[in-house]
């Protein structure tokens, strides 16, 4: 019997040879936990409060960084809302908001009826706000389980007087105290600004409802970093959770909005109980004990399947691979291809799955389209133009979505680095440039893909709603056209790469105004100037727009000058493997 046999026996028999036998892999830990208390008790939490302590240390940078740019973000809107509008134009600007399609993105919008500057803040970027709380409690417990885990410095933590559960935990209390000082700054800033909100406990009910989604989201995290080996699949399938929270919800609110009878659906998402708190309008706390008793199972969940797993391993085991690599994994192309490719497949069903479930609401804006008020159809484009606006403005819906998966794919090629697995690449004939240019070639393809996935998909429902299939190829090139904008975003992510990857995070922050300018710059009257800051803003909102031939050149070429500059950097300085 070989030695690999031995160590994957699984049971305790004798290896030929010998009388020795060979322990069943994680019993010897299984039982040495529970000398330490294997249960969710003093043994299971043994150092909590160092641990915690130096995971606080670790992220001095990180927790300040997110906290105050997201109570910054609130502060812009509140007092950019408050400065821009008049009663006049809130007032149209709220007939916009009762739209179906901003119902979809931004939420059931309470109180517009009676608008005042704090209620459209609330049900115009607080679904904005919940993301950025969800994104943060995500990243940062994976980061602080699952990343150190993979990395080999969770067995170093363990070998000392540290129990089963603590590192879980902890990352837990640190992501819950995140979100407690993220309501008080987001609070702070909110009550402080020139929106002026009358009252003290709504403003804080706001703030609560925002970081409940974000701690929700913290649990969802610790369930999917036992299910998967590795940080960055644990991630992808808590973003896919996020993803499906924010679609159910969008569904549920557009169906409200349209009087239809998929109301219901709000109730089925986080994003939903926060926004059904109805701050400035009803004031209820009572749907925020749904985000509380989904974080409390959740976390059980989390607690009981880390207790049935080895450290190190996931709940999902791996599959073998074949015994000869296919000619595609000896490029390295196939290989970045091939460790892209898993995230991408479930991007694309999601895309696509997205892209047909908001085409076939076209037939309902088309019927809707004669009891709209001039605002909305001047937006959208007038009564003969409603169909293809709104297939415009959702290729710009899809440009924003596509984009996050791109600097979520970008951050790929950092943590290959970082987990020691780029070196074996690079101690090969593949250069450093070829790797990076390979890596950032199956990033930009797929990018094209679920623009192309969308767009089909989009165009599909629009057809059959419509029955008329002559939108289905200007709807999938419309969503297509956008490509260039997300390439130019992943160009100024592989720039940092290059030089600098610890400073990735960056590319973040372009996407986030971006994304913000695009969708609410026009509804806030900023000047061109500050909309052109945008990168969603240029190439055109096809089929309602004409294309901008002129945009996409400049976008592509802004792309392969980042990129080029970037493997400058890379090729001249070390590896970041700690």
């Amino acid at each position: 019997m070989n030695l690999l046999a031995a160590h994957t026996d699984n049971g305790d028999r004798p290896v030929h040879g010998g009388g020795a036998k060979v322990p069943r892999p994680g019993r010897h830990h299984g039982a040495h936990e529970r000398e330490r208390g294997g249960r969710l008790g003093e043994g299971s939490l043994a150092g909590l409060g160092h641990l915690l302590r130096f995971m606080l240390r670790r992220d001095r940078l990180w927790l300040p960084i997110w906290v105050l740019a997201l109570s910054a973000l609130t502060a812009y809107f509140a007092n950019a809302i408050a400065v821009v509008m008049d009663s006049d134009s809130l007032q149209a600007m709220t007939v916009f908001a009762k739209n179906p399609v901003m119902a979809l993105i931004t939420g059931p919008g309470y109180g517009l009826d009676q608008v005042t500057i704090p209620r459209f803040i609330v049900g115009m970027y607080g679904v904005f706000l919940m993301i950025g709380s969800a994104l943060m409690s995500i990243l940062t417990v994976s980061r602080h389980t699952r990343a150190e885990e993979q990395t080999g410095r969770a067995e170093l933590v363990r070998a000392g007087v540290t129990g089963r559960h603590t590192q879980l935990i902890a990352a837990l209390v640190l992501t819950v105290f995140m979100n407690v000082l993220l309501s008080a700054g987001m609070a702070a800033a909110f009550g402080f600004s020139q929106a002026e909100p009358e009252s003290w406990s709504a403003t804080v009910l706001f703030a609560v409802g925002i970081s409940a989604v974000g701690c929700v989201f913290a649990a969802v995290a610790a369930v999917t970093v036992q299910l998967s080996a590795f940080a960055r699949a644990a991630s992808s399938m808590a973003g896919a959770v996020l993803a499906l929270g924010f679609v159910i919800r969008g569904i549920g609110d557009m169906s409200a909005v349209s009087r239809g009878s998929l109301d219901w659906l709000s109730w089925l998402s986080p994003f939903g109980w926060a926004q059904q708190t109805a701050p400035f309008t009803l004031d209820r706390w009572w749907p925020l004990l749904y985000s509380a008793g989904l974080f409390a199972a959740l976390v059980v969940v989390a607690v009981v399947v880390q207790s049935r797993r080895d450290l190190g391993a996931g709940i999902v085991s791996e599959r073998l691979g074949r015994s000869q690599a296919g000619p595609l994994l000896a490029t390295p192309l196939g290989l970045a291809l091939r460790l892209q490719g898993a995230n991408l497949a479930w991007w694309s069903i999601s895309m696509l799955v997205m892209g047909v479930v908001f085409g076939s609401f076209t037939g309902a804006m088309d019927e809707g389209a004669a009891g709209m008020p001039p605002e909305i159809l001047a937006i959208m484009g007038g009564r003969s133009g409603i169909v293809d606006g709104y297939l415009g403005y959702m290729a710009l819906y899809f440009a924003i979505i596509v984009a996050a998966y791109a600097v979520i794919a970008a951050g790929g090629l950092r943590s290959e680095e970082s987990s020691f697995h780029s070196e074996p690449v690079l101690a090969t004939a593949v250069s450093r440039s070829g790797w990076l240019a390979s890596w950032t070639a199956a990033t930009l393809v797929g990018a094209g893909w679920l623009m192309a996935m969308a767009g089909f998909g989009e165009g599909l429902g629009a057809a059959v709603s419509m029955n008329d299939w002559s939108l289905l190829w200007p709807t999938t090139l419309g969503h297509l056209a956008q490509t260039p904008s997300i390439w130019a975003l992943l160009g100024f992510a592989y720039l940092l790469y290059g030089f600098a990857p610890r400073l990735m995070s960056l590319s973040w922050i372009v996407f986030g105004a971006s994304a913000v300018l695009a969708l609410f710059g026009g509804m806030m009257q900023l000047d061109d100037a500050v909309l052109d800051l945008s990168l969603f803003t240029h190439i055109g909102q096809y089929p309602a727009q004409d294309l901008s031939a002129e945009a996409v050149l400049w976008f592509v070429g802004i792309a392969v000058v980042l990129v080029g500059v970037g493997m400058v950097g890379f090729r001249r300085r070390d590896l970041v493997t700690a």
